[in-house]
């Protein structure tokens, strides 16, 4: 299919189609990790020199559809625990996740900076349950359009990194004070990693990777749990299956400290105060 979207994007929303064309290239093999059509489909329908930009790297695609896949399970699992839950994508870019683990009866919001969302508005319209939220993920409007009743799940795929070290403990303490029991995944790069996009030296000859101002070592996710009171549960999602070398190496790499890592946060639910009234744990600890 011709190209019929011609994006201009930043730096930063640019890293969008990064991790659509990484997904399509593997999604297009025959033995690939992830199932993504609509990927493939997206790819078909916008007006850009992906290869020339972004290079084709069969490790790359398949590392990056294993990340995906991790964020999968996890959705997937909240949604047989929570069939009528709500999933909000924060900095969603053009993720088709909503096409792979979609149960049918899930609601699913998608909040993104303006270009990015028009963009995503112009491929993927929204209808009665998929909605786009135009702000930033750091501003919380964005709650204020969450129904909570249902249980809910946040995402970050792709974004905590961009982000300042504030801004993410910040962006997590208001999660949990605003929905309490809900999940929070969220993947990070190591410090190193991080350091050298700072410094500009992420680069080859097709891409040079926006500044990552937020980095974290795979044992330090513990200290997530220092940005708000009611973050009571903090696990990694390793990823599963891979194939050839990658496949042989995830086991290894896990031992590995200064590695990237998907980590997944559980917030309290709300309980009964020592003196009977209805509080969350934050505002009991705050």
């Amino acid at each position: 299919m011709g190209g019929v979207e011609r994006p201009e994007l930043g730096e930063v929303p640019e890293t969008a189609l990064w991790t659509l064309w990484h997904r399509a290239v593997e999604a297009q093999r025959p033995d690939a990790v992830l199932h993504d059509p609509k990927a493939v489909e997206l790819v078909g329908r916008i007006d850009f020199p992906f290869e020339e930009r972004f290079g084709r790297r069969a490790a790359v695609a398949q590392l990056q559809a294993l990340r995906a896949a991790c964020f999968d399970r996890e959705v997937a699992d909240f949604l047989a625990r929570h069939p009528r839950g709500t999933v909000v994508c924060l900095g969603e870019g053009l993720e088709t996740q909503a096409w792979r683990v979609d149960n049918g009866r899930a609601r699913w919001i998608s909040v993104d900076l303006p270009e990015t969302a028009a963009l995503r508005e112009r491929l993927l319209p929204p209808d009665e349950r998929h909605r786009i939220v135009v702000c930033s993920a750091t501003d919380p409007r964005w709650m204020d359009e969450v129904d909570p009743a249902q249980g809910v799940l946040i995402s970050t795929q792709g974004l905590l990194m961009y982000l300042r070290p504030p801004e993410v403990r910040g962006l997590i303490a208001a999660c949990a004070e605003r929905f309490p029991g809900a999940t929070f995944v969220l993947d990070a790069v190591p410090r190193w990693f991080s350091a050298r996009a700072v410094r500009g030296k992420l680069r080859d000859k097709h891409y040079r990777a926006p500044a990552m101002p937020f980095g974290m070592d795979a044992d330090e996710r513990g200290k997530l749990t220092t940005a708000h009171p009611a973050v009571t549960d903090v696990r990694e999602v390793y990823p599963e299956g891979g194939r050839g070398l990658v496949r042989a190496l995830l086991p290894l790499a896990a031992r590995v400290n200064g590695r990237p890592s998907v980590v997944a946060l559980r917030f309290a639910e709300k309980r009964e105060s020592a003196e009977g009234t209805g509080t969350s744990v934050a505002a009991r600890t705050s």
